[in-house]
Parts: C-alpha cells; structure tokens; sequence
C-alpha cells in the first residue's frame, strides 16, 4: 500500500509509487427524456447539449495530453480536421462544435468526446490505406456523438446513482487501478466518458458511418477494409489495439453485417472511389516514421510486462531514428523512472519539454524525477506549469502538496491537501491528506 508519510523522501519509493507518480490520471464527472437526434424517438436522457459540450472541453484535453498531444504536423492536423468537418456536416447534428486531430501516441486507437472532439492516434493512420477506410473510421466516431451513446450511458448511470443514494445526483470517482496505470504508465484512466460501448452501440455507430461515408461520396467498402485492418492488427500486435478493442468490442457480427450492407444495401455506390493516392500523400511524413513508431509499440509492449531494460532498448531504437520526437522522449523517461535513473528521466522529460513546450504531460513527468532526486522546488515548478496548461487534475494537486510540504512550508501545504479534498475525496491519498490536516490543526476528525 502506497503510504506517503513514510515517503517524503521519495529516495525511499519505490517502482510502484513511480508508476502512480508519473500517471496523469483523470477523473470522469458528469441535466427527463429528450429527443434522439438519429432516430427522432424520445429517450430517457439526463444531460443536455450543453452539459455535453462542457464535460467535452473539460476533460477531452487531459486524454489528448495523455496521448502525447496533437503531432506537430499542421499539414495532417488540418487534412483530419477537414475530413472530419466534411463528413459531420452531413450528419444529423452538424451544428456540434466538432474537432478532429491525430494524437502522438502510437497504439491504434480513435476514440470521440460526446461534444465532438475526436481523435485518431498515429498507429491507426499507419494502419490504413485509404480515405475510404478513414472516412469509415471518423463516421463510426462521430456516430457516436450523434447517437448520444455517451449521454445515455452516464444519464443511466446517474439514476442508478440516485436510486441506491437515495437523492445524491452523483457519479463515484473511479478508484485508481494500479494494474492500469502499470499497462501504460502514465495513460490517463479515462473513466466514464470514454468507457466501453455496447455492441448495441457499436452496430448502431457502423450503420450510421456507413451511411455518412456514402452520403458523402466515399465507397462503403471503406468500412469493410477497416474492419479487416483492426482484426489483422489484432492477430499481428495485439498489445497495440488493447485499448481500442476494449472500447469499441469488435465481433465476427459486425464484420459481415458491415460486408452485407456494402454488398446489398449500399450496392449502387459500389463503383465510389477510396482515394487511396490522396491519403498516402496526407500522410506520407507519418508513414516515413514507421520504424519508429513500430519500436515505440514495441516499447510499451515491454513497459506493460515489466521488462523495462528492453523496452529502453527499443526506445533507443526509435530515438535513432527519430531524435526530436516528443512521444518517443516522454516514454524514455518513464522508463528511465521506472528504473530507478531519476536525473536520465529528468534529461529526458526536459528535452521533450524543449521539442514540445505547449504539452503538459513531459512537464509532469519532469516534477516526477525531480521529487525523485529530493528537488522539491523544482518538482513544485514542473507541476506548476503542468496545472497552469491542464488545470482539474487531482493527482497534480496532491503532489503540489506533497512537495510543499517536503519544503517544510506547511501552510501552504495544508491548503493544497483542502484543494485536493475537494476534487477528490476517496482513496490512500485522501486518507494521508486528512491525517495531515488533522495532525496540523487544520482539520478536525468530526471533519471527515
């Protein structure tokens, strides 16, 4: 169990504590019946539009960091973007303030927010061939937000809430998972809001993007070619489709209804191009990082069973090739972490500040190594820029406050342990928060 009085001297932690140290976890928090935009039926559903877009824009940018943050590719932000836009606006809410960006990391995943902000991640862009295959992949995500399916799920989940607290309209912060923060150290636990779908809403979200896709000229076949894609990922790599698996459930069902709808009910748009030439041209700067990224993947691999001296040899690898790269230099010093290296995490996690000052996760990272070497002022720094570009994360304020009172400044401590109270209120680090409080006076037991 992770006791922090006895670590104040975080020469003493150990890989465990590090392993929670350097995640960037986040919490999912969470307005009768409304009308379903697709189906035009009423539904049960406790948040509105708004609510959507609000939880949206505040907790889309912690996983988007948790990712590495958007590459500094301009030219495949803007082609993502463009793709994206054309295709909601022929959905059936185009009005969403929708997004679309790749993200850094290397698994092959894409995931929505239910505002609209959607992602794709650069192991999946390698992974296709077409616009086709991306068209079906972005109108599967934004199906998504256009079926609500997150809005009713946590909808149902608070009244469930409500029924066993009696009046409490409140959804239970997730406990940490160690063996999660350990898979990915330092992949953000993204919560409710990007919790597994139903394969109801799974089969709803192809047929919708099938339907998109081809309303927007594009060759249903596209969904058929990207089902093929993730099941041939699945049996070759199946450590880097993990994550996406585990939110969007793939089956045997979905593939041949996909097939059968291209086959039959979309027949007339057989002959509609996938524009493959295009899409390798978009994307032909990433597809020059493959060598890279496909170490990086492996990398991870490795991180996730524990065998840290061989993912750093396929970190080195992919720094080689790729020197400058943030997502490369991030994971190297979690695994310099992991080892026990805290100065190599801290070169590391200081380099991919200087490639990528506007991320926060690698200033984070760099308040983990400095604690690690006792130097709390400039742990307290790193947290502080992290908080000043993703304020809300509860892990950061518990460390803001375990650095201040390493310092010996316990009033300002004190204020930090409230802080952090306040956002999160359950688990070991709340019970240490609170006995330190109390231990200081600022706190009394009738408080808890």
């Amino acid at each position: 169990m992770y006791h922090p009085q006895n670590r104040i001297s975080t020469r003493s932690m150990n890989r465990r504590d590090f392993l929670w140290l350097a995640s960037v976890s986040t919490l999912g928090l969470v307005s009768g019946c409304a009308v379903n935009p697709v189906t035009g039926e009423r539904q049960f559903m406790l948040m509105s539009e708004s609510g959507e877009i609000s939880l949206d824009q505040k907790h889309s940018p912690h996983q988007f960091s948790a990712d590495y943050g958007e590459v500094q590719d301009s030219n495949l932000n803007s082609y993502l973007d463009r793709k994206g836009k054309d295709l909601a606006a022929i959905t059936h809410r185009p009005d969403m303030p929708y997004s679309f960006r790749c993200v850094n990391a290397t698994n092959v995943n894409a995931y929505a927010f239910p505002g609209g902000s959607i992602a794709t991640t650069r192991g999946i862009l390698l992974e296709m061939e077409n616009e086709a295959e991306l068209d079906a992949l972005l109108g599967h995500e934004i199906a998504h937000v256009n079926a609500r399916h997150t809005a009713a799920r946590m909808s149902r989940a608070i009244m469930a809430q409500a029924l066993l607290a009696g009046a409490s309209l409140y959804l239970e912060s997730q406990q940490e998972d160690y063996a999660a923060v350990a898979a990915g150290l330092g992949a953000v636990a993204t919560g409710a809001l990007l919790a597994s779908y139903s394969r109801a809403n799974e089969r709803e979200a192809d047929e919708l993007g099938m339907q998109y896709m081809t309303d927007a000229g594009m060759n249903p076949q596209g969904m058929v070619g990207l089902m093929d894609v993730l099941q041939g990922v699945n049996s070759r790599k199946p450590s880097a489709i993990e994550r996406m698996f585990s939110t969007h459930p793939m089956s045997q069902e979905r593939y041949d209804t996909a097939r059968y709808r291209a086959e039959n009910e979309y027949a007339h748009a057989r002959d509609f191009p996938v524009h493959r030439e295009r899409y390798m041209d978009n994307t032909a700067d990433l597809r020059r990082m493959r060598g890279a990224i496909e170490d990086m993947q492996e990398g991870e691999e490795h991180m996730g069973r524990q065998r840290f001296h061989e993912a750093e040899d396929s970190f080195s690898r992919a720094l080689s090739q790729a020197p400058e790269d943030y997502a490369a230099l991030v994971l190297m010093s979690k695994c310099q972490l992991a080892l026990n290296r805290p100065q190599r995490a801290r070169n590391f996690s200081d380099r991919a500040v200087r490639v990528y000052p506007q991320e926060a996760q690698a200033h984070h990272i760099s308040g983990v190594a400095a604690m690690d070497l006792g130097r709390y002022d400039a742990a307290l720094e790193g947290f502080r820029r992290y908080e000043d570009m993703l304020p809300g994360n509860p892990n950061t304020i518990f460390l803001k406050a375990v650095c201040l009172e390493g310092m010996g400044r316990k009033s300002d401590s004190a204020g930090e342990y409230e802080r952090f109270l306040h956002s999160s209120g359950a688990g070991e680090k709340a019970d240490y928060a609170r006995k330190r409080l109390q231990e200081w006076g600022y706190m009394d037991s009738s408080d808890e």
